[in-house]
């Protein structure tokens, strides 16, 4: 018995194997931008704490979510060399901080 597949189910195929390849290829550029971005004084420390977080929104909306523990993580990592003692102060305390108390007291 022979099937004849719509031409429009054959594309409809294609299209969503190609928007999968692109929606992976975002989700690794995306990654890799979070994962690399750094604090280069350009712009304000909320500003560069929010494109963070925004990326990380942006993940989660493909299904990608990023833990808020290592979101933080990856904004502390991308801080520069003179936030060595505030990185050294956080690391030595009990509780961990969400974003947003991390954001307070790095804009203090």
């Amino acid at each position: 018995m022979i099937v004849k597949v719509p031409k429009e189910f054959m594309n409809s195929v294609k299209e969503s194997s190609q928007s999968e390849s692109a929606d992976k290829s975002l989700v690794g550029t995306l990654m890799g931008t979070l994962t690399t971005m750094k604090f280069d004084g350009s712009r304000t420390m909320h500003e560069h704490i929010i494109e963070m977080t925004n990326i990380a929104a942006r993940l989660k909306t493909m299904g990608m979510e990023v833990n808020e523990n290592f979101l933080v993580t990856f904004i502390l990592n991308s801080l520069p060399p003179e936030y060595g003692t505030f990185h050294v102060h956080y690391n030595t305390l009990k509780d961990k901080w969400n974003v947003h108390e991390l954001q307070s007291m790095l804009i203090q």
